[in-house]
């Protein structure tokens, strides 16, 4: 099941080679194991060795290339660099003089101390690593291109870095939309079009986005003395990321929410209703098969409280299960997150 093909409407790296790190160490990678740890063809490795001279720092002649750990690290840098959207001949002097400032035990250079966010947008300014492996992502921002790259390089720290600085400069809600989303969908693709071929990638960018996510949710400061949201998965629904992007877009706009997360029973999701009180509920279904619409309806005519002031929730149905036909009586069906969390917090605080 691909996990992170979500949306409204609608430790230590491995080498890519058998065998340890002391090997690898003692005797280096060739480049196919380079370009395999990297995500790039093997052709992109020996085009960057040619243009830039970043090839191996000892060569023996008549022997095939062998890339110490010394020289991979180069190539990391390199890659981490263009993400960012700084050209690759420019990236990859920085990343020899890095190299360079840490054998004399100085400062790296300054386009490695910081990020680069600028660029020219179309995608021009940000053309890097990827080869054959680059997933496809369309006409996207540079944060989204470069996180796509990261992930077929499995480099869970510029992943994680490309995710934090994204919500801190663009707010959960277009992270989620520009950057997260449509790199998680470009995962799935790829999955789904070359079987188990991509199932790290698209592993590694979903926990890692999912972390993201709920440390902004967790870690959320003050929340206003309001009503919760509740917010749950239909009973047959394991998909838990858009949730999760709801929850950390609440957070940020101090709203008040409980999470109960995937394949909520029935039972449970109702008996929540009235221990809690929420002031809305969004349920979310992924699939048509997923979304039941005679549960939304129960949690939408659950009432709590005294005779002569009963309450009631507003009812989210959100996400692609609930695309088709009305929406289950006495619900609401936003087409966007911005919608979904604008309803939900209106429905809280108005």
């Amino acid at each position: 099941m691909v996990t992170s093909s979500a949306g409204y409407d609608a430790g230590p790296q491995g080498d890519g080679v058998p065998g340890s790190s002391d090997l690898m160490e003692e005797v280096g990678l060739p480049t196919g194991g380079v370009a395999q740890r990297l995500g790039v063809s093997p052709t992109t490795v020996r085009s960057w060795e040619r243009r830039y001279g970043i090839g191996p720092a000892n060569r023996e002649a008549g022997h095939h290339r062998r890339w110490s750990p010394q020289d991979v690290a180069v190539l990391e840098a390199m890659c981490r660099l263009t993400a960012r959207g700084v050209p690759p001949g420019e990236a990859a002097r920085a990343a020899l003089a890095e190299r360079t400032a840490a054998t004399r035990g100085e400062q790296p250079p300054a386009v490695l101390r910081g990020p680069r966010t600028s660029g020219s947008g179309d995608g021009r300014a940000d053309r890097g690593p990827g080869g054959s492996r680059a997933l496809r992502v369309g006409s996207v921002r540079p944060e989204c291109r470069g996180l796509a790259r990261a992930a077929v390089r499995l480099d869970a720290p510029e992943v994680v870095r490309i995710l934090r600085e994204a919500v801190g400069a663009l707010g959960v809600v277009d992270a989620w939309t520009e950057v997260m989303m449509p790199a998680l969908r470009a995962a799935g693709r790829k999955w789904a079009a070359d079987g188990e071929q991509y199932v790290e990638v698209e592993h590694l960018l979903s926990w890692h986005v999912s972390s993201v996510l709920r440390g902004v949710a967790i870690d959320a400061m003050t929340a206003r003395p309001v009503r919760p949201v509740l917010l749950a998965a239909t009973p047959a629904e394991q998909h838990t990321l858009p949730l999760e992007a709801t929850a950390a877009a609440l957070a940020e706009r101090a709203v008040p929410f409980r999470m109960l997360g995937a394949a909520v029973p029935p039972r449970a999701l109702l008996d929540a209703v009235h221990r809690l009180g929420p002031g809305a509920v969004m349920l979310w279904s992924q699939d048509r098969a997923t979304a039941d619409r005679e549960l939304a309806g129960l949690v939408s005519g659950s009432v709590w409280g005294p005779r002569g002031s009963r309450n009631r929730a507003l009812v989210v149905t959100a996400g692609p299960g609930w695309a088709r036909g009305r929406p289950p009586s006495g619900t609401t069906t936003p087409r966007s997150l911005p919608a979904a969390v604008d309803l939900l917090e209106g429905a809280v605080t108005g």
